[in-house]
């Protein structure tokens, strides 16, 4: 069984996307030095780290405004 379940995850973030986008960009991080607030882990690898961080609200997801593409055709 993973940890957090995918259902669980999906009821914070809201997408599976940005799931992934804000998991790939907290690994990165931690793998870049960052330390993490959670005292005792259950994964030792970036990416479940980034996911527990999320599920327990250490990390607080922006929702980004996507760009507007203006059709330039007449």
């Amino acid at each position: 069984m993973l940890y957090p379940s995918i259902d669980k995850m999906l009821g914070i973030v809201g997408s599976k996307y940005s799931l992934v986008v804000a998991a790939s960009r907290r690994a990165r991080q931690l793998r870049e030095g960052e330390k993490s607030e959670l005292k005792q882990p259950r994964s030792h690898k970036q990416v479940g780290i980034a996911l527990e961080e999320i599920y327990g609200d250490y990390i607080k997801l922006k929702p980004q405004i996507g760009e507007i593409v203006e059709n330039t055709k007449d």
